[in-house]
């Protein structure tokens, strides 16, 4: 039997990896939800060189295992997306000791000792796990992504509490303000890394991102106090990628009111579902906010983690 062949990706792959993905998709969660465009936005990712960050698998003309890595730390913590079909474990393990070995050399061109990585695996991933602990992984946190169906009947657009404004995010200074509260919001959050404003525009696609669903919401007394991003570009579902609140006006049901905005403006536009990810140990009552507003766990993702040195 021929030796499955590797090299880097490039663009022109990207239908490929879609099909991968999706079939991967498929088996995981029973449905394909993986867009050309995201693959696409992926691939085109200014902090991504394809050359020596992606690795495709073929068996033949067929993909097989695909290997994403990228570098938001500047530090030692890197993180990689790894996919492999069943059947192709040995492939996907090649594929995956390269991956290792990349992390570490750029873990090291940022000044570090190690590179601690990190893969997000669906908990009934196609990947074999028991090959992972046995080089050294470990699962170390897990998000659930849930979902909620919506319909204009029963998600009207919900009115504002008093001394509370919500506005688009349509100007650049708008932006960055949105960018600054992510940032602010989410900074005790595991895993969370500082971005700049360019990385964070660069991390939305700013050719996707449709700027009148990114919400900043202000109290009176405390400025612009929380956020929404929103995005209607996935094929699957209406998602919800980012929500929160400054520490001073959690409790008061601001970031219920923001969630229930934004099925409202979703089902309007005849969106029948919305989606969002959200950490199981989240301290802030993200997972009871989400569950008290209809929302329910469509599958769960497993953050594995190893140190290489």
């Amino acid at each position: 039997m021929p030796t499955p062949t590797v090299r880097p990706a490039a663009l022109r792959d990207a239908p490929a990896i879609t099909d991968l993905l999706n079939a991967v998709d498929r088996i995981e969660i029973g449905h394909p939800e993986t867009d050309l465009h995201a693959v696409e936005s992926d691939l085109k990712h200014p902090e991504t060189e394809l050359k020596t960050d992606s690795w495709l698998a073929f068996d033949g003309d067929r993909p097989v295992a695909y290997g994403l890595l990228w570098d938001d730390s500047g530090g030692e913590r890197i993180d990689i997306e790894h996919v492999v079909l069943p059947g192709h474990q040995e492939t996907g393990q090649r594929v995956l000791r390269a991956m290792e070995a990349r992390a570490l050399e750029k873990a090291r061109s940022n000044g570090a000792e190690r590179a601690v990585i990190h893969l997000g695996l669906n908990t009934r991933s196609t990947t074999d796990t028991a090959l992972l602990t046995g080089r050294g992984w470990a699962p170390v946190r897990r998000y659930h992504n849930l979902t909620r169906s919506l319909d204009p009947a029963r998600d009207p657009m919900p009115e504002a509490p008093e001394g509370v404004r919500v506005r688009p995010c349509l100007t650049e200074e708008d932006r960055v303000r949105a960018h600054a509260l992510d940032q602010l919001t989410f900074v005790d959050h595991f895993d969370h890394q500082p971005r700049t404003y360019e990385q964070w525009l660069a991390d939305l696609d700013p050719e996707l991102i449709d700027w009148s669903l990114v919400w900043i919401l202000s109290v009176d007394g405390h400025g612009d106090a929380g956020f929404l991003l929103g995005r209607d570009d996935l094929s699957s579902m209406a998602w919800i990628g980012g929500l929160g609140m400054v520490r001073e006006v959690r409790g008061r049901g601001l970031g219920g009111f923001l969630l229930r905005r934004a099925f409202a403006e979703f089902a309007a536009r005849g969106r029948d579902k919305v989606g969002l990810g959200v950490d199981t140990a989240n301290d802030t009552g993200a997972p009871q906010l989400y569950g008290r507003n209809g929302m329910s766990v469509y599958y769960a993702v497993d953050t594995w983690e190893t140190a290489v040195a």
